[in-house]
């Protein structure tokens, strides 16, 4: 049988930004996962849409890099969090500050839960085409 310390450290996930300059821990109780589509989305990440994966903020924990951050938005409520010096989206506050939107692509280990679902496909980029079995909303409520 596993002892409590081994099953806790399976159940952190390790996240850095591009440069590594930002390190970050996050459980692995991710309470949902998506792509977004949405224009803003792909204006962040430069990509076609965002993988991100929902979780309580306070199960989210910086590592490293604390002065490395660049906050865009309004820091006492939703706001995006990059890292100042390579620009990596590492994730976004949402609802009122009690979730983080991790994005995917900055995990290191790889996490239990996978994107459901794609959302805010009434806005994706026109050169993209879904492939993959998913459903899919023209907007997220």
């Amino acid at each position: 049988m596993n002892s409590s310390n081994e099953v806790h450290a399976r159940a952190l996930l390790a996240g850095k930004c591009l440069c590594g300059a930002v390190r970050y821990a996050v459980r692995d109780e991710f309470v949902y996962a998506l792509n977004c589509h949405c224009s803003n989305c792909r204006r962040a990440t430069g990509s076609a849409f965002k993988p991100f994966a929902g979780i309580e903020r306070h199960k989210l924990t910086l590592v490293q890099g604390e002065n490395a951050l660049l906050i865009h938005g309004d820091p006492r409520a939703a706001h995006d969090v990059h890292c100042r010096h390579c620009g990596s989206l590492m994730y976004s506050v949402v609802r009122e500050g009690a979730f983080a939107h991790v994005t995917m692509g900055t995990l290191m280990d790889s996490p239990s839960i996978r994107p459901t679902a794609h959302i805010f496909v009434g806005s994706k980029a026109p050169w993209y085409t879904i492939t993959d079995s998913l459903p899919q909303y023209q907007e997220f409520d």
